[in-house]
């Protein structure tokens, strides 16, 4: 597989940021994103989104523990 090309590049993260726009504002519903999560996929190499799920999630974790939201699930407190 060859790298991608800026071209390619630019609509993968293009698809990427509305994906993520359309999570944080659909946070109850994340199945009204479904088309922009197919176009993401489409458009991104398998790797980059794997990548960038890991992301975000990451990002969602740190902004919690910066702002004090954070909570040990119940198995992390006991163990």
């Amino acid at each position: 597989m060859s790298a991608p090309s800026m071209k390619e590049r630019k609509v993968c993260w293009e698809a990427r940021d509305e994906y993520w726009k359309c999570l944080d504002e659909s946070t109850e519903d994340a199945f009204k994103c479904e088309k922009l999560r197919c176009s993401f996929v489409k458009a991104c190499p398998q790797q980059w989104v794997k990548y960038f799920d890991k992301r975000r999630d990451y990002l969602k974790y740190k902004a919690q523990l910066e702002t004090g939201e954070f909570q040990p699930s119940q198995t992390t407190k006991t163990s």
